[in-house]
Order: structure tokens, then C-alpha cells, then sequence
């Protein structure tokens, strides 16, 4: 049918409750616990069958009940309590040193593929939604004025069928958006704002809905209207779809689209933090505004785009970036050259690997190194893979000056704290606990709970979890119709009192779901053991092409139906964040078996972690950080194999000598009483090491400190004054690149006493000759670069000296000197170099750097 109107029909909420409806319509009240009681106290057997959905919640609740509760004393109270912390921490202004960097609302814009707010908003697949999400939940608790930008999927990531034979079968049913939190972004006439982005064939047009994230609004491009053809209805209809040719436009979408829908609304984001590399295109649509709104030239926004912009990546492996054929980019950047006076061969060499030519793939990844100023992994050893990763970008720099960083990922601990937990940490913390746990000083309280309720609170969230394993396993039974046996014994599978290890995460091939499964004669032993037994739960999705991954969930599924080990192994179907949260708070184990190090960070652990679930790992993302002997068990040693048959073989076999010789002895040893107090130690420590190092609080202040506060001021001196800071380094960037090329440098040479040995302690003076040409040496940087030898041509833990001129030899030519102190015995190396004066993205300009050579 065509041409029809819609109108949609509201509950009439008693006056009394009218702030139901609003608090119903903000995503806050999914962490925060006394919301969240609030409405499981309208109807708790409705709000589950709602899917803790409130807004569904509100259009079912029968009308008589809504006005018994409009009367109840107790409930109003309770209401008027939640209202009070609303008003509090959502209504109030940002204030404070935020207020003085940042001068206006959403000064930074944070774009994302996906984002993982709560399971009834189904716009995710996995941990990089659930990060995002986590980002904009803590951006509200401290207060940052942040925006989200990105896609609303109609038909989201797909939902999760296991058929008869094991197989795993994607559906995508269509999301009720009458029935969730949006708001339709209108104009002040009452229109809708729309963008329109050019297409290869046609304009893409898409609305804007806004999502209410505590503080934070998340806006959401939608390209589901009738005026658009279907294919390009399609664009925003499913995530990580396959073709290429939807992907692409998605990605256009997200970036050059959601920039436009900013400016649409009237906002100016100083400061562009992209969430892995889907969003890149932005940088293009930025640079164009920039030279429209602000009267620059092209070289003028080149300088400004990268000095405000901050790039996370996610992916430790080069296959895993998304790439594209240059004639497929091509049409989208034509518009372009008019805009930006650039041709849209040379835009597409942004996006191509240097030296690589013309007809090579254009990479997102590549794109967004060279747009970025601020780039960074997710944990430590991520950071370190990526720098190895990409060194080639900058051939010339050690490996450790490859300016990648890394700030670890944390977690929004409210969002998957057990309200059991939530409550033992607010009985010691006070009802600010999440707010506060997280500083040292408060960290000792955790040591002081009691053991007997935490283990309490931990056994009534394992109960919980298991009722809910045999209930979604009932379904899944009856659904596939087993037979009735089948279906009954779903109602006692698994064991309120036993060991229950949880596996649940994206079925990837490195993610190595069957490690555990190797040996079953082994494996066997354990889960059959009558005084110590074990049970193992498994859920998680493969992408729909991924043809291994789901062979691996066939694997489970298969094991999982064996007559032996049918009670003792469950697999979950349909994974998602309501069952995340069952897992990571009602499991007693969370193994993590990546091969190492292809797991960026990791942040499912931590989830678990703070509800005092110990972590069993691969030293691999995030656990290379927080693990200790305190706080959970390594498998291996942290070693790196080539062979993936080697790496399976040995890990399998330290998994399970871990299992056997510590976990499960730990777990069980009672010391006569029923309360193993090891194992709670062991928990207090777990919780203590998120609370402390692993907040989402924490990373989103690590953010602002090293990158947004300092891009925010960029922005101003780039673009003050008709953008005379962005002019300035233009023109010093042209004159180094133009002069740079005369540069050389001599091997350095050091003044020693004959042939006598070098004793720690001595210092002795370094010289080098250095030709400048036309450039002065306020204008360089020379150093002489030392440390340790490992080989030839390698140095180890290297260290600079600020080499200083001590005669102008004429015609360009400069003596530098500096003096050398030998601080510990060992082999050691030196060479010299120069580089440019400058900020950090003049200096590490890739070939702004000359070595001495002889």
C-alpha cells in the first residue's frame, strides 16, 4: 500500500507518573539501579516480557494498574527519588574545567559503525558497539560535552537460529522504532532535517534521529524513506552486510553524511574522535566545510583536519580494515573536487599505500592515518601490534616512534555490575559508588565486604544465571521440536552448585572457541569428576559468511548434544547484551583463548571481572595488563608461535593443566567450611583491578587529557584570525618539503681516550657535521639517537640527546655536538639525525626524517 499517513497512539500515564514517560525515553535508566527497580516495580513479569524495554513497557501496563500506582505512596516516593538523581546529573549544565576548554554543547563528535547502548536498541554487533556505547555512558557521568553520530539499522545485526543439525541461521526481522526511545530530528519550522549526499547513480537522502544517552545525545542517519529508490532504502538496513557496494555507501554515509547532519542541526564540533576506521570519509566533508565556513584555503584545512581528529583503531591484523576498489570510491569523491579544488585521483591517493599505484585498493585505514593527529590502539600490546603494523607508513622511524599510542579500553561498570553486586558496592562505596570506585583511595573498601555476602551475592547471580540457561534452552529445544525427553531434560541441565565456566564472544577463527575441546578424553576427566565437576556454557556469533566460525559452533553444538555431555555443556543461541550481562555476572570462570596477538583488548573479561568472575586468558589485549597472580590465571607465557598448529597444541595442553592444578582446586577448597575464601580473595582483587584501572570513566578522562582538550585548542589556533595558525604551518610545511631533500648528515664521531675500555660513568663528547642548505638550525631538530644493541642494525631501549651547534662551517654546513654518558655496562650503539621544528604532526611527517650516513 502507498501514500497512507501514520500516527502513533501514546498511553495515557497518569499526571502523578507523568515522569515515567520521560524517564522512559532516556537510555540512563539502564545503569543506574534505582530506575531500573522503579519499573520492574510496575509489573516485573511484564517488564521482562517486555524485554526491559520501558517504552513497551508503558504501552502495555493495563490502565487500572497505572492509576493504583498513581495513588502509592511507596512507588511515588521511589519515583520522586529517581526523579531527584535525573534532575541532578542529566538536567544540570556542564560546568567546570569541561566548560572552560570546550565552549559550546557536543564540542566533540564521536563517530561509530555501531554503537551497543542496551539490547532494545539493536544497532550492534559486538564488542565495538558495546565500547562505543560504553564511551557515551561515561561522557555523561563526567560530563563531557559529547555527541554520537551513526547508522539506525532497521533490521540491526542479525538474530541467531541453531538448527537440528548444529548450523547457525541469521534472521532479520524489523525493529518496531515506535516502540524504542527516538525522536525524530526536526527543524524549527516543524520539518524534518535531512541530508543529501551525492551518489554514483543517484542522491542518497537520509533523516536524523536522536537517542538521549543520560547527557549525550546519539544521532542516527536513516535513509528508510519513501522518495529513496530501494537500494538505497537498503543502505542503512542491515549491519555488516557483505556487498561491497552497500558497505561502501554505509560508510559514506556515516562519515561524509554524518557530518553534514552536525551542521544541518547547527552544531560545530571542534574536536572528531573516529571509532575504528568506518568513518574516515568525515575527514573529506570537513576539510570542505572547513574551507567554506571559515574562508581557507585547501592547505589551510590540510593542517587544521588532522590536528583536531583522533583515531582508534580496533584490529591488529591489515585484512581487517576495510578496503575498496578505487572505481568504486571514485564517483563519491568527484563532488569533491570542486569543493576542495582537488582532483579526485589525488583524494583517492590519500587512501592508497604510498608507492603503491593507481589501480590499488583504497584503504579506510590508510586514509584515517593520514587525516589523524591522535591515533591509538585499545590496550598496550595492541598498540605495540599496530606500530609494527604499520611502520612502513613512516619507513624511517624506529618501531617505538611510530606515533600510534594506546589508551585501554575500559568499561561502563554500572551497565554490567549484578545488581547484587551493585548493591554490596554501594552498602561500602555509598550510592555514588561507580562514580567513586574508581579512584585508589576508595579501593580499600572492597577488602572490607564481607566475605559470606559477596559469596552470597555471587551464588544468587549463578542461580540466576543458570534458571535463565535452562529457560532459553526450553525454547531452544522446542523451537528445532525435539522430542519431549529432549525438552524435558532442558529444565535440569547444568548445576546451581558446580564450577561453571562461561566461553561467550564473536565466533572468529582466532578466537579458538574448541581450544578446550582438543583433548575430550581430558576434557571428560574433568567435567565427569564426581567431587570436583565442572560445566561449561558457550554462546556467541559467527558472521554470516564466515563459514569456519560456524563450523566451530557446529563443533560445541554437536559436543553439546552428546548423551554424555549433554548437562555439563550448553550452548546458548542468540547472543546478545541481556545475556552478556547474565554471563559475565553469574559464571564462576571467563575463558579467553585468542591466539595471541590478535585480540586488540578484550573488554568481555573485565565485564566479568567486576562481578568478581575470575579471568583464565591468554596473555593477549587487555589481560597483559591487568592480570596477577591475585587476580586470575594465565594460560602460557605470553609466547608468540608462527605455526597455528603449534600455538593450538601447546595452549590446549597449559588450558587444561591450568584447570586441573589451580582453578578447579581453588574453586573447591573449602577449608571446612562452605566458603572457599581463597577464591573470594581472589574476587575482591578481580573487582578492585576494574574498579581502579578498567572504567570507562577512566579511559574517557584519558581521552580528554591526551587528545581532546589538546586538539580543542588546536582548533582555535588553526583557525583563529581567518585561520592564520592553519596558514602558518602550511607554509612551514611547504618549505620543509620543498628544502628537505638537501638535508644530510655525517656520521657522528666520539672523542675517546686511546683504546682503553669504557667504564660506567665516563662521558665523553659526540660530534656530527650537518648540511642544511637553505633551512637554519632554529628551523631543525638534531639529536643523537642511543641505546643498547641486540644486532647490526637494530637499537633497543633507545634513548636522545639534543644535539647542539658549536660552529657555522659556511655554505649550510653546521657542526652539532652533545655529550654521551655511559649510565650501565652493556653493548651499545649511537647514530644521529635530523628532524623538523615544529608541533608532533610536522615532526613526524612521514620523510621528515634524515639518518647519518657515511
Amino acid at each position: 500500500m502507498e501514500h497512507f499517513q501514520t500516527f502513533q497512539v501514546l498511553p495515557n500515564i497518569p499526571e502523578p507518573l507523568s515522569f515515567l514517560e520521560e524517564l522512559s525515553r532516556n537510555y540512563w535508566w539502564s545503569w543506574e539501579l534505582e530506575a531500573k527497580e522503579l519499573f520492574r516495580r510496575i509489573d516485573w513479569e511484564l517488564w521482562e516480557n517486555s524485554g526491559r524495554n520501558p517504552v513497551l513497557l508503558l504501552a502495555n501496563v493495563p490502565q487500572k494498574r497505572l492509576l493504583e500506582l498513581s495513588t502509592d505512596p511507596g512507588f511515588l516516593d521511589h519515583q520522586a527519588r529517581v526523579k531527584a538523581l535525573f534532575d541532578a546529573r542529566i538536567k544540570a549544565p556542564f560546568q567546570g574545567a569541561y566548560k572552560e576548554i570546550y565552549d559550546r554543547e557536543g564540542a566533540v563528535a564521536y563517530f561509530s559503525m555501531e554503537f551497543g547502548i542496551h539490547e532494545t536498541l539493536p544497532i550492534f554487533a559486538g564488542g565495538l558497539g558495546i565500547l562505543a556505547g560504553d564511551h557515551l555512558k561515561a561522557a555523561s557521568t563526567l560530563g563531557l560535552p559529547l555527541v554520537g553520530v551513526g547508522l539506525f539499522y532497521r533490521q540491526g545485526y542479525f538474530h541467531q537460529r541453531i538448527n537440528k543439525d548444529g548450523w547457525q541461521q541469521e534472521e532479520y526481522p524489523e525493529t518496531d522504532l515506535y516502540h524504542l526511545p527516538l525522536e525524530k530530528v526536526h527543524d524549527e519550522q516543524g520539518h524534518d532535517v535531512r541530508i543529501t549526499i551525492p551518489g554514483p547513480s543517484e542522491d542518497i537522502k537520509a533523516v536524523i534521529w536522536k537517542v538521549s544517552v543520560g547527557r549525550v545525545p546519539l544521532y542516527l542517519l536513516d535513509t528508510n524513506l519513501r522518495e529513496n529508490p530501494p537500494h538505497i532504502r537498503e543502505i542503512t538496513a542491515k549491519l555488516y552486510v557483505s556487498d561491497q557496494s552497500i558497505r561502501l555507501a554505509q560508510e559514506i554515509l556515516l562519515g561524509i553524511g554524518g557530518v553534514q547532519a552536525l551542521k544541518a542541526m547547527g552544531m560545530q564540533p571542534k574536536v572528531f574522535h573516529m571509532n575504528e576506521g568506518h568513518p574516515v570519509f568525515s575527514c573529506l566533508e570537513r576539510l570542505a566545510q572547513t574551507m567554506e565556513m571559515h574562508g581557507v584555503d585547501f592547505r589551510a584545512a590540510r593542517e587544521t583536519i588532522p590536528r583536531t581528529t583522533v583515531f582508534t583503531t580496533h584490529t591488529p591484523v591489515p585484512a581487517g580494515h576495510d578496503e575498496f576498489a578505487p572505481e568504486m570510491v571514485k564517483p563519491y569523491l568527484y563532488p569533491f573536487e570542486g569543493r576542495l579544488n582537488v582532483s579526485a585521483d589525488e583524494i583517492l591517493s590519500w587512501g592508497q599505500h604510498a608507492g603503491a599505484g593507481e589501480n590499488n585498493n583504497f584503504s579506510m585505514f590508510v586514509l584515517g592515518l593520514r587525516m589523524s593527529q591522535y591515533l591509538n590502539g585499545v590496550s598496550e600490546l595492541h598498540g605495540q601490534v599496530a606500530r609494527r603494523m604499520w611502520r612502513n607508513v613512516w619507513p624511517h622511524r624506529p618501531e617505538a616512534e611510530i606515533p600510534i599510542g594506546h589508551v585501554t579500553n575500559g568499561i561502563h561498570i554500572p551497565s554490567f555490575a549484578s545488581r547484587d553486586n551493585a548493591m554490596v558496592f554501594q552498602n561500602r562505596l555509598g550510592v555514588n559508588w561507580h562514580r567513586n570506585a574508581w579512584k585508589r583511595e576508595n579501593l580499600k573498601e572492597i577488602d572490607a565486604i564481607n566475605d559470606m555476602d559477596l559469596w552470597e551475592a555471587h551464588k544468587r547471580c549463578r542461580n540466576r544465571l543458570i534458571k535463565n540457561c535452562r529457560h532459553l534452552l526450553k525454547k531452544q529445544c522446542e523451537r528445532r521440536n525435539a522430542p519431549k525427553n529432549v525438552v524435558d531434560a532442558a529444565e535440569s541441565v547444568l548445576d546451581e552448585d558446580v564450577l561453571t565456566i562461561a566461553f561467550a564472544r564473536r565466533f572468529a577463527t582466532y578466537k579458538r572457541a574448541n581450544l578446550l575441546l582438543r583433548d575430550l578424553d581430558r576434557l571428560n576427566e574433568i567435567l565427569g569428576n564426581e567431587e570436583r565437576p565442572v560445566q561449561i556454557i558457550y554462546a556467541g556469533k559467527a558472521h554470516p559468511t564466515d563459514e569456519e566460525g560456524k563450523g566451530l559452533i557446529r563443533h560445541i553444538f554437536k559436543h553439546a548434544s552428546d548423551e554424555r555431555l549433554r548437562h555439563k555443556i550448553v550452548f546458548l543461541e542468540d547472543y546478545d547484551i541481556h545475556m552478556a550481562r547474565l554471563l559475565v555476572q553469574g559464571a564462576d570462570v571467563w575463558l579467553n583463548t585468542p591466539r595471541r596477538p590478535l585480540e586488540a583488548c578484550g573488554t568481555s573479561g573485565m565485564k566479568a571481572a567486576v562481578n568478581g568472575v575470575l579471568n583464565v586468558s591468554i596473555l593477549d589485549g587487555w589481560w597483559c595488563e591487568g592480570y596477577t597472580k591475585e587476580t586470575g590465571w594465565a594460560i602460557g607465557k605470553g609466547e608468540d608461535y608462527d605455526a597455528h598448529s603449534d600455538s593450538d597444541l601447546v595452549d590446549s595442553h597449559a588450558l587444561y593443566n591450568v584447570l586441573e592444578n589451580h582453578v578447579i582446586p581453588c574453586f573447591y577448597e573449602r577449608d571446612g567450611g562452605a566458603v572457599p575464601f581463597q577464591w573470594i580473595k581472589m574476587m575482591k582483587a578481580s573487582m578492585k583491578m576494574i574498579l581502579s584501572d578498567f572504567s570507562s570513566l577512566r579511559m574517557v578522562e584519558e581521552y580528554e587529557k591526551r587528545f581532546y582538550a589538546h586538539a580543542c585548542r588546536s582548533y582555535g589556533e588553526m583557525l583563529d584570525n581567518n585561520g592564520a595558525g592553519a596558514q602558518k604551518m602550511a607554509d612551514l610545511r611547504e618549505r620543509y618539503r620543498s628544502k628537505w631533500g638537501d638535508i644530510s648528515i655525517e656520521p657522528p664521531v666520539w672523542e675517546r681516550r686511546g683504546m682503553e675500555p669504557i667504564r660506567v660513568g665516563e662521558v665523553f663528547p659526540v660530534t656530527a657535521k650537518v648540511y642544511l642548505g637553505d633551512l637554519k638550525p632554529h628551523e631543525v631538530h638534531v639529536e643523537l639517537y642511543h641505546g643498547s644493541v641486540q644486532s647490526l642494525d637494530t637499537i633497543w631501549e633507545s634513548h636522545t640527546e639534543r644535539m647542539t651547534v658549536i660552529d657555522d662551517l659556511g655554505n649550510g654546513s653546521y657542526q652539532y655536538t652533545c655529550d654521551l654518558t655511559c649510565a650501565s655496562s652493556g653493548q651499545y650503539g649511537f647514530s644521529a639525525r635530523v628532524s623538523p621544528q615544529g608541533d608532533a604532526l610536522v615532526k613526524c611527517t612521514p620523510g621528515f626524517v634524515t639518518w647519518a650516513r657515511d
